[in-house]
């Protein structure tokens, strides 16, 4: 793949990102302006502090040129990621959380479903839809955000009980946990299978 891969790097995991990547032999690209986007074939928008994501997505102008991305180009977003690519959040006992997402992922999230950083977890599942494999996935979830429902045109790939934590439409993959955590390369490949494809 000689066009790079994008990975946002406003706040975040996206150095984790950028050596899984790196390490399946793909030219990273650091995207903080929306000419950076020029010329990558895919995208991913790291888990971090949502509040603060949206910010800086604001701050640097970055919003329409993502949604414009999207629109065309494969992206994965992961904790924090996918709660910016869905199309609504649930709403908080606290109030307005002042994040509005791209609305490009047709389902709704819950920002820190499954709790606080005390809370954080990992489980193996099932990730065979998505890359092929029967070998479970350890998904990594740290202030986790929780789909709590998702549009007829989205396809769930992994769930934890009933509850999904991993969603596809198209071009489009979110993900509630974070697979640059697990040691386990597997989610990133099967990443770049969608660029290939698309």
């Amino acid at each position: 793949m000689s066009e790079p891969v994008g990975v946002l790097a406003l706040q975040g995991d996206f150095e984790k990102h950028s050596r899984v990547l790196a390490s399946l032999g793909v030219t990273i690209r650091p995207v903080r302006r929306s000419h950076e986007l020029d010329g990558c074939t895919a995208l991913v928008i790291p888990g971090g502090e949502s509040t603060t994501l949206a910010r800086l997505i604001d701050r640097g102008d970055l919003r329409q040129p993502l949604r414009n991305f999207a629109s065309i180009r494969p992206v994965m977003g992961t904790c924090a990621g996918l709660i910016m690519l869905a199309r609504q959040l649930a709403p908080e006992p606290g109030g307005d959380h002042g994040v509005v997402p791209l609305g490009l992922l047709d389902c709704t999230v819950q920002r820190n479903g499954y709790g606080r950083q005390i809370d954080s977890f990992s489980e193996a599942l099932a990730l065979d839809i998505l890359n092929g494999s029967a070998a479970p996935f350890m998904g990594v979830f740290i202030r986790a955000p929780r789909i709590l429902d998702v549009g007829p045109a989205v396809e769930v790939i992994a769930s934890r009980g009933d509850e999904p934590v991993a969603v596809r439409q198209g071009h489009l993959l979110g993900l509630a946990f974070h697979p640059e955590l697990a040691h386990d390369n597997r989610v990133h490949a099967a990443f770049l299978g969608m660029v290939v494809s698309s």
